[in-house]
């Protein structure tokens, strides 16, 4: 009986995919962790009396806040991929660092927030370190 040695098939992935999927996995950790946040007692009353965690009363300078900043990690999925290299490093470098501070100071309440927050920690953190370590070539 012939067998021969296989060795599983890899491909190289680039550096922009790497980080545009942690972006990904970061944006479906907030909404998970948001929807399950629908679940703590209180929650929905104090939405329904306009009010917002921390922040007090809802209001729409307070609402368009946090959609920017909703929205910046899901625009980074895409602008990660279409970004030339040298604005792209540095603007995942900036918003990693950024986004790993914001989770460290919302994550402390109810353990799957912690949890969650772990998670994209981890995540926001090896987005910087992707960054950094942004593959080089020989200039010609």
């Amino acid at each position: 009986m012939n067998k021969t040695a296989t060795v599983l098939d890899d491909i190289k992935v680039h550096v922009k995919l790497k980080i545009s999927a942690a972006w990904a996995s970061v944006m479906f950790l907030y909404i998970y962790a948001d929807y399950f946040g629908l679940y703590v007692p209180g929650a929905l009353q104090h939405m329904l009396a306009g009010k917002m965690g921390p922040l007090g009363s809802t209001t729409q300078i307070i609402l368009l806040f946090t959609s920017a900043m909703i929205a910046i990690p899901s625009l980074m999925i895409f602008l990660t991929l279409v970004l030339k290299t040298s604005l792209n490093r540095w603007l995942n470098m900036l918003f990693g660092t950024l986004y790993t501070a914001i989770i460290l100071i919302t994550m402390w309440s109810w353990m799957f927030y912690i949890f969650y927050g772990i998670i994209e920690i981890g995540l926001t953190l090896l987005i910087v370190w992707y960054a950094w370590n942004w593959p080089r070539k020989p200039t010609k």
